[in-house]
């Protein structure tokens, strides 16, 4: 019996990321764009994928009209004329519960 040696080189991969991406939810269906390509090359297959996040747009014509969920918007406070000089509570009648009979 002979025993040959072989040697196997394993897949590697590499990654390249920079900036924010979004992995979970509807807002990655709308969000994320993806594309995938194999290159053929004498040692053997490449494989890449590529994931692109898209801004938010408005107009919806460079991405998705329907801002981020987590997005936060503050509103700039209101004229202090309507602001409230004294704190106040009112007080509201406590109702007795009705007991309604029973048709046999």
């Amino acid at each position: 019996k002979q025993w040959y040696q072989r040697r196997v080189r394993g897949a590697k991969s590499m990654k390249f990321v920079d900036g924010l991406m979004i992995h979970t939810g509807e807002p990655k269906n709308l969000y994320v764009d993806t594309a995938v390509r194999h290159v053929l090359l004498r040692q053997g297959v490449l494989g890449i994928k590529v994931k692109i996040m898209l801004p938010h747009d408005p107009q919806g014509k460079i991405g998705p009209k329907v801002p981020l969920p987590d997005h936060v918007s503050i509103a700039e406070p209101k004229d202090s004329d309507s602001k409230i000089e004294h704190p106040y509570s009112t007080c509201v009648e406590k109702q007795e519960p009705q007991i309604l009979p029973v048709e046999a």
